[in-house]
């Protein structure tokens, strides 16, 4: 059996080697969506709760997750500089299959909080698939590489929604064990195929002080110039967690949704959104500007959750994912202009400043939209408002408007006639 440890040579990059943190990243993320559309049922069955209440449980669960992710995402990512990628991709693919398990033998909730605990501490896998495949791949390739990381990234999670319905209409906790599979299997084919891309002499001593996880702070007081943006990206981010935190639950209250219609819906917004990014995005980024296009994202994406909120059928939640798909150009707008406004050799503080606060907001916003939702779905809501968490969402994504305008003004010499 191949070893797992630092001691194995790093051999030739190959195309098996690109090609494992393709299927690792695609076989995470349809682990990861499978299970999505049969929560709601699960977690309602565990708590003896209607859905709308049950999702409290779920802003809980995130919580656990993004805490235990927080914590361990830079302490992992130096392990891997330090041990190299292989042993630390091989660890976080098995702990995903444990969490599957766990959580689909779990005979109550407290064992749930078990499993995403230890999968959030071991939930490295599309950190380091970055890392790795900028290890295996020259400079002028890498874009293309991460175009297709992204894609994988796209794929698992459109197909994994569905997946999941499908084998949730059969069994309940059937999508659980179909995902440990999928694990499984994405773990034996790296421990016998994937090389370790980190040579030797490329690696570096473990460092608590790049493990440590409140690094954002740093990383703010180095990038004086975009800050505003990052901040804009935060406040995002908080509207945005509407999304994975109560859509599940959303349908399944308000519309009545099966968990084979909860994975449709949520394949369909996956579809939406890569087709946004494939063949619109740039267009509208090129047409508008940088700016402009991350205004207009940014006001098509609380149109859209505006719109969700009053959604009275089903049917016109379909219609609406085209506004939504529209309100994709908006992160890659920002990041154009962030990375346009940093130089070359403090990108990487940058990624690091935003991926900090991204993980940090995830810590409560699914808190929050699940506790707004159930308070004013359930049955002892003071107004009944199905869709007040999407209209509490749309809010924070108006509200990211002005740190935006102000990083436009703040840079505005610095600005190119492409960024306005």
């Amino acid at each position: 059996m191949p070893p797992m440890t630092d001691s194995a040579p790093a051999r030739a990059h190959g195309k098996n080697a690109f090609l494992f943190v393709v299927v690792a990243v695609t076989l995470n993320m349809l682990a990861f969506g499978i299970v999505m559309p049969i929560m709601p049922s699960l977690l309602a069955e565990l708590t003896g709760l209607p859905v709308e209440l049950a999702a409290r449980e779920n802003g809980w669960l995130a919580m656990t997750y993004a805490i235990a992710n927080f914590i361990a995402m830079p302490f992992l990512g130096a392990l891997s500089d330090r041990f190299g990628r292989r042993p630390v991709l091989l660890v976080s693919i098995a702990m995903l299959g444990v969490d599957m398990v766990i959580m689909g033998l779990a005979p109550s909730v407290a064992v749930l909080f078990l499993g995403r605990a230890l999968a959030g501490f071991f939930s490295a896998t599309v950190s380091v698939a970055n890392a790795y495949v900028a290890d295996v791949t020259e400079p002028r390739d890498r874009g293309r590489a991460f175009g297709m990381l992204g894609a994988a990234f796209g794929l698992g999670f459109i197909l994994g929604p569905v997946f999941g319905g499908l084998l949730g209409e059969i069994h309940i906790r059937l999508p659980f064990f179909v995902a440990a599979v999928c694990a499984g299997l994405n773990f034996l084919y790296g421990l016998f195929v994937m090389p370790e891309s980190l040579a030797p002499e490329n690696r570096r001593p473990l460092s608590l002080a790049r493990a440590n996880p409140f690094g954002a702070v740093k990383h703010f007081s180095k990038l004086p110039r975009v800050y505003w943006f990052i901040i804009t990206i935060g406040v995002f981010q908080v509207g945005h967690a509407v999304y994975p935190s109560t859509w599940n639950y959303y349908g399944a209250a308000r519309y009545g949704w099966s968990e084979w219609q909860i994975g449709l819906s949520l394949g369909a917004v996956g579809i939406g959104s890569a087709l946004s990014q494939a063949l619109l995005t740039g267009i509208i980024i090129k047409r508008l500007g940088a700016m402009r296009a991350a205004v207009f994202g940014l006001a098509m994406n609380a149109a859209a959750m505006a719109l969700f909120a009053f959604a009275s059928q089903g049917w016109m939640v379909y219609a609406i994912l085209f506004v939504s798909a529209l309100g994709g150009v908006a992160m890659p707008s920002i990041n154009t202009i962030t990375s346009n406004l940093t130089p070359p050799n403090a990108q990487g503080e940058l990624q690091g400043a935003q991926s900090s606060l991204m993980a940090f907001t995830l810590i409560f916003s699914p808190v929050l939209m699940t506790q707004v939702f159930a308070e004013f779905a359930g049955p002892a809501a003071p107004v009944h408002i199905p869709g007040a968490a999407f209209l509490l969402a749309a809010s924070f994504t108006l509200l990211a408007l002005l740190p935006l305008y102000q990083g436009i003004r703040a840079n505005r010499a610095a600005l190119t006639e492409a960024d306005i």
